[in-house]
């Protein structure tokens, strides 16, 4: 997704959730604030899909299930964004506030963009680590090769691995 754009405007929850409706443009919400996502590139929108049908073949026969970036990730009660893609291992658990935002995912996917990389790599994965479920964050470069994924080794420190070109490790 591409960076949010900013609406003034203070929404309770109900009125987020109709003004998704309504509208048919997806919104992250935080405290009130919505912020109206830009829309994707033909390339971001290619790997996003081939990831969500990689992570569904590899799901298969498991108790997790692969969603595509259509699904809302609440934060917590107060916060909600969209991912590119993301797994969720046994039910899907909501909030009462919002009963259309998943809120215990195991793995996001972000697919990153000029526009979005700085928000992605930072803020966002800062907010998304709030999750108590979430244990690994995989970022895809569509520029040029490049895949990088954080594990989650302990309540304080995440792994780095990445891979470059394909066919070698990152240095």
């Amino acid at each position: 997704m591409g960076l949010p754009a900013h609406n003034h405007q203070f929404y309770t929850i109900a009125e987020y959730l109709e003004l998704e409706r309504q509208t048919g443009i997806k919104y992250e919400y935080e405290g009130g604030e919505v912020f109206a996502m830009a829309g994707e590139t033909v390339k971001h929108s290619l790997i996003g899909n081939n990831i969500g049908g990689e992570l569904r073949r590899v799901l298969k026969n498991r108790p997790c299930n692969a969603y595509n970036s259509d699904l809302k990730i609440a934060i917590n009660e107060e916060k909600y964004r969209y991912a590119d893609a993301s797994v969720i291992c046994g039910p899907v658990e909501y909030f009462a506030e919002n009963p259309e935002a998943a809120k215990n995912p195991v793995l996001i996917v972000e697919v990153l963009s000029e526009s979005s990389e700085s928000y992605d790599r930072g803020e966002k994965f800062k907010k998304y680590r709030q999750i108590p479920t979430f244990r690994e964050y995989v970022l895809i470069e569509q520029r040029f090769p490049l895949v990088e994924v954080f594990f989650k080794i302990d309540e304080k420190t995440w792994q780095y691995w990445c891979m470059s070109n394909w066919t070698k490790w990152c240095s």
